[in-house]
């Protein structure tokens, strides 16, 4: 089975999942060399949020205090330099593995597949993170925070208010994010460069299966039938991929 075979089915279901495909428009401005620093250093603080967001679920809902503790220490030196300028790339190399046993609290109703899945999509994404850094680094762009798109806030503005509901909405909102990153490194990686389009391929098989994971836990969570809220996000997130978006981003609706 060929690469190109063995990536169109990793699409199709997730293709099948978001109730829109990428507009051409937002496709035509993310290959513009003005917009290269942009789609980089957004991607780098997807990663970090990514990451982050995955950490504050297993924090919330399934860690006992020691292990709450060590995630944010194993969050500080890529939070320091996104935030604080403190650091480099040479004092990140190394630190996406967590060095310590993640132990879920004694009352948690949630099961370790929570905690196993989340501790590796954290150590993914934060290796991802330092990926980026390292293509930024080759190409001369230097780092440099910049405000958040509408996109997640969007998305999380839409979370119920009440458990185990909250917890839900934001698996299956996780799951959108995760979809929609695989789904937009697919339709860029013919328009970059070599190394560039090689890093987006790469991506494609961790980031459909964090979507996968993610909706797996939600439905073992809910314990019900949960297609209509599931769809009701998803009409939610295809409303911001093809609405006028004055904030060119990653996740970014039609530029405008």
């Amino acid at each position: 089975m060929t690469n190109d075979h063995q990536y169109q089915l990793l699409l199709q279901p997730i293709n099948e999942f978001l109730q829109c495909s990428t507009p051409d428009e937002w496709i035509t401005a993310a290959r513009k060399p003005e917009n290269l620093k942009v789609i980089l250093i957004d991607h780098l603080l997807c990663e970090l949020k990514a990451g982050q967001s995955a950490m504050y679920l297993i924090r919330k809902y399934a860690v006992d205090q020691a292990s709450a503790s060590a995630l944010l220490d194993w969050f500080k030196p890529y939070e320091d330099f996104a935030y604080r300028r403190v650091g480099s790339l040479v004092s990140l190399k190394g630190k996406s593995q967590i060095s310590k046993m993640i132990m879920a609290k004694s009352d948690s109703p949630y099961s370790q597949d929570l905690i196993d899945k989340m501790v590796l999509l954290i150590k993914e994404e934060l290796h991802h993170f330092y990926q980026v850094l390292e293509i930024m680094e080759k190409k001369g762009i230097a780092y440099e925070n910049i405000p958040a798109g509408r996109y997640a806030k969007g998305l999380l503005s839409q979370v119920k208010t009440y458990e185990p509901d909250a917890l839900i909405d934001k698996l299956i909102i996780g799951a959108y994010i995760e979809a929609r990153s695989c789904e937009r490194f697919a339709k860029l990686a013919p328009h970059m460069d070599e190394e560039i389009s090689r890093f987006y391929i790469s991506l494609l098989r961790s980031e459909a299966r964090h979507y996968q994971d993610y909706l797996t836990l939600a439905e073992q969570i809910a314990q019900k039938d949960i297609s209509e809220r599931i769809k009701q996000l998803g009409k939610v997130e295809a409303e911001l991929i093809l609405t006028p978006d004055h904030n060119f981003k990653f996740h970014s609706g039609i530029p405008c």
